[in-house]
């Protein structure tokens, strides 16, 4: 991720990324190759968030392939090739500043220099003429350094007597040193060397300064496909009646929304009952058709018999109870159907957990598999205003909301009840508080880390 966004903030989100479909799954021109074994055994595995996070980033490595897109469609890809500059930026010695341009050996005296003017320069075509030693020209920032000249004096620090192009300029002693205010040929970058490295997701800056290499196309990974549903009986789809004892299926559209956040497709394959058949032919659906498969509700924990014993023939699913809250059961792992195979991440099914889990688990690791060069996530420190109970064992992922406090420090508050099915407060928060593993109780007005939702480019 790129460390100037935040959790939420993605790459681009992408147009039309979202495909409805049921059992249809159209196979990816490219598919990705086969992927290794699980980094971890199957079976139920008791893991930190670190420890889980590290084995997940261990086991992640690129899937999709890479194509040439123009720049106006670039925005949040992840280059897939370095971008080498192809000329010197800036091509020639220019002015960095409005002034006088004149040769630094003048200043070798030390004393109050009076200068001749003798022409005036602008950004854009090469100043003609020739200076001679005891003369100077005006010149505007960005313009090319005319030949024998290397200093330029701020027009604030200069007088001039006359018209600017042909007046005296004085200049007092001690106001600058030979080659001061120039921006040298090939400062910013040289020709072919890199301008911007692989696996970097581009940014508006980015493509602004591939453009001023006059590059107009860029190789970039392919996006990154994802398939999406949700498991349960009780789950109802929207636009169906809520039958008692049913809720309607959230999950899929909160994590659909995230998904498009950093830019992959999504395959929606909708909500799957409880039923073994349904689930394998969900699950091949979704290997034919995607690079990962995404699911929410009771595959995490594996509950059923049934569903361990499919996943087992499936691939390689380790169960995990990650020491986490919101959150737990987690299940991970490569598989396989019909010649293909995509990663599996099975997260809870209560809304919040479900949510929490990918951020804290499954996002880097899409990230990786897309090609992005991995970030650390930036991390802030802010004062708690409230105390929080918690005993060291788990890593505990609060709601909460961050905000500058009178004396211009940052605060946060926890938002609304914590509960793992209460997806309100998830809505109220900007945030999530994060205490470590080892930690206890946060007394009120001590600091905690923050990871922030949106960034400034996210």
């Amino acid at each position: 991720m790129d460390t100037a966004q935040g959790l939420i903030g993605g790459t681009a989100e992408s147009a039309d990324t979202t495909v409805d479909c049921t059992m249809n799954a159209p196979v990816p021109a490219n598919p990705p190759p086969a992927l290794g074994p699980s980094p971890v055994a199957a079976g139920d595995t008791q893991l930190s968030l670190d420890e889980a996070r590290a084995a997940i980033t261990a086991a992640m490595r690129p899937v999709v392939g890479q194509e040439a897109v123009p720049l106006t469609e670039a925005l949040g890809r992840v280059l897939a090739a370095d971008v080498l500059s192809p000329i010197d930026v800036p091509a020639h010695d220019n002015s960095a500043m409005d002034g006088y341009a004149f040769a630094g050996a003048a200043l070798a005296s030390g004393l109050p220099l009076q200068l001749q003017a003798v022409g005036m320069v602008f950004a854009g075509p090469p100043f003609q003429g020739r200076v001679g030693a005891g003369q100077c020209v005006r010149i505007m920032t960005g313009a090319v350094m005319p030949a024998g000249l290397d200093t330029v004096v701020p027009i604030e620090l200069c007088r001039v007597d006359g018209e600017p192009a042909s007046g005296l300029v004085h200049m007092a002693a001690g106001l600058l040193k030979p080659g001061e205010n120039r921006r040298r040929q090939g400062e910013d970058l040289a020709r072919d060397k890199p301008a911007l490295s692989a696996g970097r997701v581009l940014r508006p800056s980015d493509l602004g300064l591939v453009a001023s290499l006059g590059i107009a196309t860029v190789q970039v990974r392919k996006r990154l496909r994802v398939a999406v549903f949700s498991t349960g009986d009780e789950l109802r789809s929207l636009g169906q009646a809520l039958d008692p004892g049913c809720v309607y299926d959230s999950n899929r559209y909160a994590l659909m929304a995230a998904l498009q956040r950093l830019g992959m497709d999504v395959l929606d394959l909708g909500v799957v009952r409880d039923d073994p058949a349904a689930l394998q032919a969900t699950l091949e659906a979704a290997i034919a058709g995607a690079d990962v498969v995404l699911t929410s509700g009771g595959v995490s924990a594996g509950d059923a018999d049934h569903t361990r014993a499919l996943l087992a023939r499936m691939g390689e699913v380790a169960f995990w109870k990650v020491a986490m809250r919101p959150g737990r059961p987690f299940a991970f792992g490569p598989v396989q159907a019909q010649g293909r195979s995509s990663w599996l991440f099975a997260l809870p099914g209560n809304p919040v957990a479900a949510l929490v889990t990918f951020y804290a688990l499954v996002r880097t690791a899409l990230l990786q598999l897309a090609g992005a060069e991995l970030e650390p996530l930036p991390v802030l420190q802010a004062r708690c205003l409230q105390g929080i109970r918690k005993r060291p064992g788990r890593t505990e992922l609060q709601r909460g909301r961050v905000s500058r406090g009178d004396d211009g420090h940052w605060q946060v508050q926890v938002a609304g009840s914590q509960g793992a099915g209460i997806l309100s407060s998830m809505s109220q928060a900007n945030a999530l508080i994060v205490i470590g593993h080892e930690q206890g109780s946060v007394p009120a007005g001590g600091l905690v880390d923050v990871w922030l939702f949106d960034g400034l480019v996210g």
